[in-house]
């Protein structure tokens, strides 16, 4: 399949898939994707792993064909996982080792948790980009932070290699998920992340004074994040400008807290990006 389209979209959302989907949600769900139409959406918090098989297949009753690809994480039952549609590619496929977090448990023996990164390569027409997904550690106070550090300077060196390799300094690696970083309080966690300062962080300077989590006391902070390898102007494919939060609350006439219960705990992001002259 050939793209009739001079750009591409790529979305990230987090689904809020800590408590079982109910029928009215899930189909909250499949509107909102339907909405969103982007070629690539990275999915976090898929639970259980058949849950984005099963959006898909809805999708396609809509009229939208999407393929999925999705690994099951090793210590956590929240997975991370990608849509895309006819004519992309995404290969290679897998789990970075060491990404997850290390904590005490009962017993006070060290065990791994949470989440690893999920990467992939994708292709779309002319546009390559190495993708690394990640749902990170949560909380706000010292030891959550520093678990995420731990997890940010493993992502932060794989993402260093990445672009040391030979022949890959002018890659595309396009990082995007559920940081659960505040822009300005996590300043350790978004240094070590960057790998050697190798990351632009369009969500912290694009969308300011914005949010993309919804508490239970309405409007949060901008936990989730995007982020696009540095490259010099005439090699980037994104779009300068085009990263937004996508309202969904608001498009699909809901208020915060009924979206929070109804759909998700977060609202997506959405860029667009050049696929072909590159």
């Amino acid at each position: 399949m050939e793209f009739h389209h001079a750009i591409a979209r790529i979305a990230v959302w987090n689904l809020a898939q800590f408590t079982p989907s109910n029928d009215a949600r899930f189909r909250n769900q499949v509107n909102g994707l339907a909405i969103l139409d982007a070629e690539v959406v990275v999915l976090v918090e898929v639970k259980p792993l058949a849950y984005i098989d099963r959006l898909a297949e809805a999708l396609s009753h809509l009229g939208l064909a999407y393929h999925t690809a999705i690994l099951p994480q090793p210590f956590h039952d929240m997975n991370i996982g990608v849509l895309y549609k006819p004519g992309v590619q995404v290969d290679n496929l897998a789990l970075l080792e060491g990404s997850e977090y290390v904590k005490m448990n009962a017993s006070g023996v060290a065990e791994k948790a949470g989440r690893q990164a999920l990467t992939a390569d994708i292709r779309i027409a002319e546009f390559s980009a190495h993708l690394i997904a990640v749902h990170l550690k949560s909380g706000r106070e010292g030891p959550s932070q520093r678990m995420r550090d731990d997890q940010c300077k493993v992502i932060g060196a794989y993402i260093t290699a990445y672009k040391s390799a030979p022949g890959q300094s002018d890659d595309t690696i396009l990082l995007m998920g559920d940081f659960n970083m505040v822009p300005g309080q996590d300043v350790s966690n978004f240094h070590h992340l960057g790998g050697d300062d190798l990351m632009d962080f369009l969500s912290c300077w694009d969308l300011q004074d914005r949010y993309s989590h919804i508490s239970q006391n309405g409007p949060a902070n901008l936990l989730d994040g995007y982020a696009i390898s540095r490259l010099p102007e005439q090699r980037r494919a994104y779009i300068r400008g085009t990263l937004r939060l996508f309202p969904l609350h608001w498009t699909m006439n809901m208020g915060r807290a009924r979206f929070r219960d109804q759909v998700s705990d977060h609202l997506p992001f959405t860029a667009s990006f050049r696929i072909y002259g590159l």
